[in-house]
């Protein structure tokens, strides 16, 4: 089986025989129910593959589909003026670099259809070849963005600037003002489109690039789109039930428990209420090429833009991930600086784990293993702003933990917390000290996602603070600042936080810790 790692060509896959995961029935679906679509995914999430598949589709390339679906469902294949524009692969934090790409497209464009010497704005222009097309082919045209929002993210919080008629202005209102006046031409060239698709990771509100023309419709939540991109659990294992059997025998281990490694590491993704299970493409594809698990999504790519963004807010990690949600609150609402929730889970670091339906309410959480290991290292290496790897420091602790060497614990710990610099332990009150130990404890846990881990968890009678399962032990922790570490296992005895786990055939701990707000580490330990 060829996979088709790195290429997004729909035509080179079809030609070439690699795997395709057939998604045209969802297709012909899109095309004969709408005209002017918005899909959000994350990065390398088969959009620009879905792209490349409509392309095909509208060029009327019949034979690069036949025995897929759509083969039975389209009887009248057409061509039409098909305009195509990729944002991806280009630099957008260097002045004027928007403004070229997009002259150089429409330059292109009108040696083709021809240029109207009375039209000037970007707009304009692409309006005047959308309509000459319609014209000439007798067709209305059909536009494919991908990557609409590129040139913002590259951009957005960076503080970068370009000279305008002798005034110093923000480089991201520039860029947003370049696509706001192109994508105007949506409602100017309204009766010469057939169809639109724009596809991005982030979307922006009406008061954004689409201010002024006609929405798109936003299918991103679309119950009948959600498997659009990325693979479902049922087309893993129609597809690559060979490459999951072969897989299995190179970890020797059975079929089931490679298909549960798989899940626990590549799936989790949900795109509407209905909570279909989608498994990241990207990592499915490099897991079965080279016969090995790991982190290919993370490490394809890093999201410089999230970290600046979460710099510019109070709520941490632990504090968005695992609550209920009004959609307003992640969906509609335009990402920014000030609300970064909204492009963390559109940049697929969160998704959707639950709905409540009688409150129209979402729980967020990290989607899987991958994920949460790599992105959660990525901000604490960052919040810490330590000497040592906190990764590396993370998979010593969790080590410990397996074989309950909790002096070794204790040590890593106390060590690693002395490191960090005074000025990133600084607050100014004893409440903003207490949630700096809390989260970096959560940091530390949840880095390494082998193991079961619960921060603040709610019980009966209180939130525990953290507690963790490996397969012979479990461990509640309680944290004290400025105590004692008994005034912490006193805690954990009234409150009843072990009583859960008295069936429970693993050995439990109970760790009281007392952290010092004077010498930021560990000044008193106590296990039970």
């Amino acid at each position: 089986m060829k996979y088709p790692i790195g290429i997004q060509d729909f035509e080179k896959i079809r030609e070439n025989g690699y795997v395709y995961v057939d998604k045209t029935a969802s297709i012909y679906d899109l095309v004969t129910k709408g005209t002017i679509y918005f899909l959000s995914r994350p990065r390398r999430f088969g959009k620009s593959l879905l792209v490349s598949t409509l392309k095909a589709y509208f060029q009327g390339k019949k034979e690069l589909f036949k025995g897929l679906a759509i083969d039975n469902l389209e009887q009248d294949w057409k061509e039409y003026p098909v305009f195509h524009i990729d944002f991806n692969g280009m630099d957008f934090t260097k002045a004027g670099a928007l403004e070229a790409k997009i002259e150089d497209t429409i330059a292109s464009w009108e040696s083709i259809y021809g240029k109207d010497p009375n039209k000037n704005t970007i707009g304009d222009r692409f309006a005047s070849v959308l309509k000459r097309a319609h014209e000439q082919y007798g067709r209305r045209s059909v536009v494919l963005i991908d990557e609409y929002d590129k040139p913002i993210l590259d951009v957005l919080d960076t503080n970068l600037t370009t000279e305008i008629d002798g005034e110093r202005r923000p480089l991201e209102e520039v860029n947003r003002n370049t696509l706001k006046g192109f994508y105007s031409v949506f409602k100017a060239a309204d009766a010469d489109l057939q169809f639109v698709l724009l596809t991005g990771v982030t979307k922006f509100s009406q008061v954004s690039v689409f201010s002024g023309i006609n929405q798109p419709a936003d299918i991103s939540m679309d119950r009948r789109y959600e498997a659009l991109c990325g693979i479902t659990e049922a087309e893993l294992y129609s597809y690559f039930d060979g490459p999951i059997k072969e897989l299995a025998e190179e970890y020797n281990m059975s079929v089931e428990e490679m298909k549960q490694i798989l899940k626990r590491q590549y799936d989790g993704y949900h795109f509407s209420r209905r909570l279909t299970d989608i498994y990241n493409p990207f990592s499915l594809l490099n897991v079965f090429s080279s016969m090995e698990t790991s982190d290919y999504w993370f490490r394809s790519g890093t999201p410089t833009y999230l970290i600046r963004l979460l710099n510019h807010t109070n709520e941490n990690l632990d504090e968005m991930t695992g609550r209920y949600y009004d959609p307003s609150e992640f969906i509609d609402y335009k990402a920014d600086v000030e609300q970064p929730l909204p492009m963390i889970f559109q940049s697929g670091y969160l998704t959707i784990k639950d709905c409540d339906l009688s409150m129209n309410t979402f729980l967020l959480d990290f989607p899987n293993n991958e994920v949460r290991k790599g992105f959660v290292t990525l901000v604490a290496n960052d919040y810490l702003k330590t000497k040592n790897d906190a990764g590396s420091l993370a998979r010593d602790l969790v080590n410990a933990l397996k074989v309950a060497d909790l002096d070794r614990f204790r040590k890593l710990l106390t060590s690693f917390l002395a490191d960090i610099p005074y000025t990133m332990r600084r607050k100014e009150t004893e409440r903003e000290r207490e949630r700096y130990f809390h989260y970096t404890f959560y940091l530390l846990m949840h880095m390494v996602s082998c193991y079961t881990v619960y921060t603040e968890k709610q019980q009966s009678e209180g939130r525990v603070d953290c507690i963790v399962e490996v397969p012979d032990y479990v461990y509640i922790f309680e944290f004290k600042l400025d105590g004692t570490a008994q005034e912490a296992l006193q805690q954990i005895e009234e409150k009843g936080y072990a009583r859960p786990y008295e069936a429970d055939t693993r050995k439990l701990y109970r760790i009281g810790i007392s952290f010092s707000s004077e010498t930021g580490t560990i000044s008193d330990w106590a296990v039970i």
